[in-house]
């Protein structure tokens, strides 16, 4: 058996991960409980591409290497202990290792404030925050004045 993961194997096993996230949506589109939820299939789908960016172990998971990527690339680099104790916040204090896509949408749609939902809530927004200036206000003079 060929074990060299190839393109089109790669692609595959996306398509696959893909369709089992999809699922997932599906059923949370049916669950009375995100009833409520505004948006909650644009929201599924945006969710479901942000998981995938950072779903690294192949296993259709975000394992501890994934999440510190994933907020690595968001310019937030944490401590393993920081990681273990964000993924503990996510996965409900058990000692897995790995955030599931049900955890992923559980965080994400539900009411506990976990860092990692609000890091990536804050997301856009610290993006625009970056452009404002930095540094001492510029010195008003009279001419400033109103």
């Amino acid at each position: 058996m060929n074990t060299h993961q190839g393109g089109k194997a790669f692609g595959q096993l996306k398509s696959q991960q893909e369709e089992k996230l999809d699922s997932i949506n599906q059923a949370f589109l049916t669950d009375d409980k995100y009833a409520e939820e505004e948006e909650l299939a644009s929201k599924l789908e945006q969710f479901k591409k942000k998981y995938m960016e950072f779903d690294l172990n192949d296993k259709g998971e975000i394992d501890l290497m994934g999440l510190k990527r994933m907020l690595e690339k968001l310019g937030l680099a944490k401590t393993h202990l920081e990681l273990k104790k964000m993924m503990s916040e996510v996965v409900g204090g058990s000692s897995k290792d790995t955030i599931s896509y049900n955890d992923f949408l559980n965080m994400m749609l539900g009411k506990r404030n976990a860092i990692l939902k609000l890091i990536l809530m804050f997301e856009g927004m610290g993006k625009e925050q970056e452009q404002k200036e930095t540094g001492p206000p510029s010195r008003k003079t009279f001419s400033d004045l109103p």
